[in-house]
């Protein structure tokens, strides 16, 4: 079974930084394109980031970009989220999930619908 698992949130204070990651398993994500997203209590899920596949191309929204830092190792089957300068507004539930039309999408895309084989997510808290 084809399956995410997100790790590494909890609670932190403001300007604090946290790094997620996000393990695949019963499949190799080497050939798709992972993105990050997060979804706050009566919020839309919103795409944060996303990679393809090589890791050579990345994106980020607006609310993000210059703080978070997206990254994969291949090797270990796993991408990462690397937060930094944290906001309350961040407080969110994380998730990771794959692009199963990666191999045929020569970009990324920031758009949760779609992406497939979402995880469970992991809880971020920012407050003093």
């Amino acid at each position: 079974q084809l399956q995410f698992v997100e790790s590494g949130g909890g609670l932190v204070q403001p300007g604090g930084s946290l790094r997620l990651s996000c393990a695949a398993s019963g499949f190799s994500l080497a050939y798709y394109h992972i993105g990050w997203f997060r979804q706050a209590p009566g919020k839309e899920r919103e795409a944060l980031s996303c990679i393809i596949s090589s890791g050579g191309s990345t994106d980020y929204a607006d609310s993000v970009k210059g703080r978070f830092t997206i990254s994969r190792d291949n090797a270990k089957n796993t991408v990462y989220l690397q937060m930094n300068s944290l906001k309350p507004e961040d407080t969110a539930v994380y998730y990771c999930a794959a692009d199963p039309l990666g191999l045929v999408r020569a970009m990324c895309v920031m758009d949760p619908s779609k992406y497939d084989y979402w995880g469970q997510g992991t809880q971020v808290t920012v407050s003093s």
